[in-house]
Protein backbone atom coordinates (compact mmCIF):
# COMPACT_ATOMS: atom_id res chain seq x y z
CA UNK A 1 0.00 0.00 0.00
CA UNK A 2 1.35 3.23 -0.76
CA UNK A 3 1.57 5.78 1.60
CA UNK A 4 -0.69 9.02 1.16
CA UNK A 5 1.31 12.60 0.89
CA UNK A 6 0.52 15.80 1.77
CA UNK A 7 -0.45 18.36 0.45
CA UNK A 8 -2.60 16.15 -2.16
CA UNK A 9 -2.88 17.61 -5.57
CA UNK A 10 -5.84 19.32 -6.83
CA UNK A 11 -8.25 17.27 -9.70
CA UNK A 12 -11.24 18.84 -10.82
CA UNK A 13 -13.58 16.58 -11.59
CA UNK A 14 -17.20 18.59 -11.37
CA UNK A 15 -18.23 19.24 -14.50
CA UNK A 16 -16.04 16.88 -16.23
CA UNK A 17 -16.87 13.19 -18.27
CA UNK A 18 -17.59 10.75 -15.49
CA UNK A 19 -16.10 7.66 -16.94
CA UNK A 20 -13.62 5.62 -14.93
CA UNK A 21 -10.83 5.89 -17.21
CA UNK A 22 -11.25 9.33 -17.82
CA UNK A 23 -10.91 9.79 -14.02
CA UNK A 24 -8.14 7.69 -13.53
CA UNK A 25 -6.05 9.54 -16.37
CA UNK A 26 -7.23 12.85 -14.58
CA UNK A 27 -5.38 11.32 -11.37
CA UNK A 28 -2.33 9.21 -11.93
CA UNK A 29 -1.35 12.36 -14.30
CA UNK A 30 -2.13 15.01 -11.35
CA UNK A 31 0.00 12.30 -9.29
CA UNK A 32 3.03 12.55 -11.62
CA UNK A 33 2.90 16.01 -12.01
CA UNK A 34 2.93 16.85 -8.23
CA UNK A 35 6.37 14.50 -8.45
CA UNK A 36 5.55 13.28 -5.06
CA UNK A 37 5.21 9.92 -6.36
CA UNK A 38 7.69 7.49 -8.09
CA UNK A 39 6.73 5.44 -10.93
CA UNK A 40 6.36 2.50 -8.98
CA UNK A 41 3.71 3.95 -6.36
CA UNK A 42 1.72 5.55 -9.05
CA UNK A 43 1.45 1.71 -10.93
CA UNK A 44 0.63 0.70 -7.39
CA UNK A 45 -2.44 3.43 -7.16
CA UNK A 46 -3.44 2.52 -10.60
CA UNK A 47 -4.25 -1.10 -9.38
CA UNK A 48 -5.72 0.09 -6.42
CA UNK A 49 -7.77 2.10 -8.25
CA UNK A 50 -8.95 -0.85 -10.66
CA UNK A 51 -9.53 -3.19 -7.86
CA UNK A 52 -13.33 -2.80 -7.57
CA UNK A 53 -16.02 -0.71 -8.96
CA UNK A 54 -16.73 2.66 -9.65
CA UNK A 55 -16.58 3.64 -5.99
CA UNK A 56 -13.26 2.22 -5.75
CA UNK A 57 -12.03 4.83 -8.24
CA UNK A 58 -13.86 7.66 -6.65
CA UNK A 59 -12.17 7.00 -3.16
CA UNK A 60 -9.03 5.97 -4.21
CA UNK A 61 -8.73 9.54 -6.14
CA UNK A 62 -10.16 10.93 -2.95
CA UNK A 63 -7.47 9.33 -0.88
CA UNK A 64 -4.68 10.93 -2.68
CA UNK A 65 -5.85 13.64 -4.35
CA UNK A 66 -8.23 16.69 -3.31
CA UNK A 67 -10.91 16.35 -5.76
CA UNK A 68 -13.25 19.35 -7.18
Amino acid sequence: MVEVKEPKPLVKLIGRDGNAFFIIGNVIRALRASRMYKDKELEEIKVEMTSGNYDKVLQTSMKYCEVE
